[in-house]
């Protein structure tokens, strides 16, 4: 048995480059009207890897090798980076209901800009 970390590793970077996305996870941005909507994941990882190999004494030939290796990624969406002309806001998923929670929030958004642009337009 032939111990490839280098390969393994490699192969395990790859599948979190290709899976630990917000597109993967909550979706890509959209429009909501006059709306771009940009999802926000918190994304952690963790790896770990172990190793091994024989020995021999005068009397008899052992040998061994050993391996093992394991990464773990936790992948949490936490809210929404909202964009109307040049205004920019983060909407928080919030952490008791994740994701429902900022899908019910967009149309407190949608309200809470317009409040901002009636504000505006009556201080002009």
């Amino acid at each position: 048995m032939d111990l490839h970390f280098e390969e393994l590793l490699g192969k395990v970077t790859d599948f979190i480059k290709s899976e630990a996305k917000t597109e993967t996870v909550v979706g890509e941005p959209f429009e909501l009207g006059q709306f771009q909507c940009v999802p926000v994941i918190k994304l952690g990882i963790g790896f770990g890897s172990g190793g091994g190999e024989g020995t021999e004494t005068k009397t008899k030939a052992i040998k061994g090798q050993g391996a093992g290796a394991g990464a773990g990624v936790g992948i949490e969406p936490i809210g929404f980076l909202v964009t109307k002309g040049d205004e920019i806001s983060f909407i928080d998923a919030g952490k008791a209901h994740g994701l429902a929670a900022a899908f019910e929030k967009v149309p407190d958004l949608i309200e809470k800009f317009a409040d901002r642009k009636a504000k505006a337009e009556m201080a002009n």
